[in-house]
């Protein structure tokens, strides 16, 4: 799996659930004053930070202004702050300057706020103020982009959450009830380059409204040139697998043994025994590893199905060598 764009050079790379959970619960039991999570949507961040903070907390979403962060942190002065979807937010010159302020390391902070004084007094909101507050900074994305921001990160803990498929597909199975669904995805998990918890949901959605989810998963999970490959393997037209390469090689303009490492893309796998039990808890028995493929019983009847009927061919596809 590729690393979070932009992540910070030295944060630490988180792949388990259980280690996200260790340090939120590290942040809630007052240990840590800063920690910054960062991780693609989907996953589940906000939800384990509001599971572990038991406490009264200023929970603060991204599109707040830099005003308004100043105004709710008075507010909530010497509560625990979470900076929740901070993409903009930390992009802000104004709001890096209270987060600098905010996010320093000793436990009484200063925090200012120098202009709009007349509309502070009205508010009744002092231009400055002490708080304790601890803060949780929560972002799909991180860029350094001076040396403030870079300031920001030094005060505090930065991890960047990247866990594999599998590990997302266990997670789900807390709350997820479609088994159905469940297990296309746990045959699937070799293929899902970036897992989120929200395609279970979209895919339950499209179930319940008769809609082909198979298909559009698949569509999603597979990159272009997998798709390529899977699509002059389904064409009975070309006379031998030579003749297919040479088509890919035009198509793609990439080299034979691409063809041949999109095609055991298709293939690869370990094939597991997975189901939900009554509570909602994943229960597995893990078989021998054995070539793992898309089955033509993956989809439905559907528009789509024709554009998609060469994903079912890798079926019948033969072992081969580079």
């Amino acid at each position: 799996m590729s690393r979070t764009n932009g992540s910070p050079r030295d944060a630490v790379m988180l792949r388990s659930y259980v280690d996200l959970d260790r340090h939120v619960r590290a942040f809630a039991e007052g240990h840590l004053s800063l920690l910054i999570v960062i991780g693609l949507p989907g996953l589940q961040k906000s939800t384990a930070i509001q599971q572990a903070l038991s406490e009264e907390v200023c929970w603060l979403e991204g599109n707040a202004t830099a005003f308004g962060l100043y105004c709710r942190l008075y507010e909530s002065r010497n509560r625990p702050v979470v900076l929740d979807d901070v993409d903009e937010l930390y992009t802000d010159k104004a709001a890096v300057r209270l987060l600098k302020s905010l996010c320093q390391t000793v436990r009484q902070k200063t925090v200012r706020w120098d202009s709009d004084a007349r509309t502070l007094r009205s508010e009744e909101i002092p231009t400055h103020f002490v708080t304790t507050s601890r803060v949780i900074i929560i972002a799909n994305q991180w860029r350094t982009l001076n040396e403030n921001v870079a300031a920001i990160e030094d005060r505090g803990h930065v991890v960047v959450f990247e866990p594999a498929s599998e590990e997302v597909h266990s997670r789900t199975a807390r709350w997820f009830d479609d088994q159905e669904i469940f297990e296309f995805f746990g045959r699937h998990l070799h293929l899902i380059e970036k897992p989120s918890m929200r395609d279970y949901y979209k895919a339950a959605e499209k179930k319940r409204a008769g809609l082909d989810w198979r298909s559009a998963l698949l569509q999603r999970w597979l990159p272009p040139t997998t798709r390529i490959v899977a699509e002059l393997v389904a064409d009975d037209s070309y006379p031998s697998e030579t003749a297919r390469i040479e088509a890919f090689q035009q198509r793609t303009g990439q080299v034979r043994s691409q063809y041949f490492y999109h095609k055991r893309k298709l293939r690869s796998g370990t094939c597991h025994q997975q189901s939900l039990s009554e509570n909602g808890r994943l229960t597995r028995t893990k078989q021998a590893p054995e070539r793992q493929v898309l089955k033509l019983s993956d989809f439905r009847t559907s528009p789509d199905a024709q554009a998609l009927s060469a994903f079912s061919a890798v079926e019948s596809i033969p072992t081969d060598s580079t």
